[in-house]
């Protein structure tokens, strides 16, 4: 029988990333994202729903997400679904929970204030009433002439 398990996330960062350590030196890093669904309903009337996704990364991208990312930052990670199951020692229960086990990750949205890099100049500009770092983005570039397309 055939089976497939990818799982696409685009949200926002519900707390700090939790980076820790195995005792053979791995990195695991365990952080929440909330994602929204908008969406109307037969009277018209318009909804927001949030879903809570509990993620752990490991390796390097457990370092990169403690070193980069905060609470609140957008980020987008793909993933598998991974069942973990253990007793709970208080009440002797067997107890579930899905979660995503995050194989890549993309930082989203712009550097956050203060954060350093080798493009950053240090100098802050303003750009739609919004402060930014770094060198100013260069334009798209032009359409280019008929002449110049290969085929």
């Amino acid at each position: 029988m055939a089976s497939f398990n990818k799982v696409i996330l685009l949200g926002n960062l519900t707390r700090d990333p939790e980076v820790r350590y195995t005792p053979k030196g791995s990195a695991v890093c365990d952080l929440g994202i909330a994602v929204n669904r908008v969406y109307t309903t037969d009277s018209g009337e318009r909804r927001e729903e949030v879903t809570y996704v509990d993620v752990v990364l490991w390796a390097r991208l457990a370092e990169i997400a403690g070193e980069y990312l905060k609470k609140g930052r957008p980020v987008f990670i793909e993933g598998r679904l991974q069942m973990d199951t253990w007793d709970d020692k208080q009440t002797g229960q067997k107890r579930t929970r899905l979660r995503v086990v995050g194989e890549s990750m993309q930082l989203l949205g712009g550097r956050p204030p203060g954060a350093g890099g080798a493009a950053d100049t240090g100098e802050d500009r303003q750009t739609s009433g919004t402060k930014t770092s770094g060198p100013p983005k260069p334009s798209a570039p032009a359409e280019p002439d008929e002449d110049e397309i290969p085929f």
